[in-house]
């Protein structure tokens, strides 16, 4: 199976299903590790991919790293849950910078009951600063608005 695998240009590491194959990998130090982490994603079961995905997000490789969010975000999607290891390394990591996107999809692809309190809180803030936004554009639309009225009357 390692053989569909190219570590060097990464083609076939999105169908990577053998996590044994990504440790093997990492101790080689293999270059697309991120890569491969989101095809442990899509392959594995959350439990097997988790460890994984956590160790690419300390990867060196910046794209590599960016690549491991990816894939805490992609196993989000298709699990509707993390790990509590997922969840510390989202939020250790922050809104700004690698972890914005992967956030963003646990936050909605994870039901609200089952996310710890941290991302809870980032939930409610971010509806709040989305309804404080809406008000603000429909405020600008309707004083726009009124504004361009008056303007024909004269």
């Amino acid at each position: 199976m390692s053989s569909e695998w190219d570590w060097e240009s990464g083609e076939g590491l999105l169908g990577i299903d053998d996590p044994g194959e990504w440790d093997a990998a990492f101790e080689r130090g293999e270059p697309r590790l991120g890569t491969a982490a989101i095809g442990l994603a899509f392959q594995c079961s959350l439990e097997e991919a988790s460890p994984r995905i956590v160790r690419a997000m300390q990867l060196p490789n910046r794209h590599q790293r960016g690549f491991a969010f990816t894939a805490a975000g992609t196993a989000a999607r298709l699990n509707g849950e993390l790990t509590p290891e997922l969840y510390g390394a989202l939020r250790a990591e922050g809104r700004r910078g690698f972890a914005e996107n992967a956030i963003d999809d646990t936050l909605t692809f994870v039901p609200f009951r089952q996310l710890p309190p941290w991302f809870k809180w980032q939930k409610v803030a971010s509806r709040v600063r989305d309804k404080l936004e809406t008000w603000r554009l429909e405020s600008a639309y309707a004083v726009s608005d009124a504004w361009q009225a008056l303007r024909r009357r004269r």
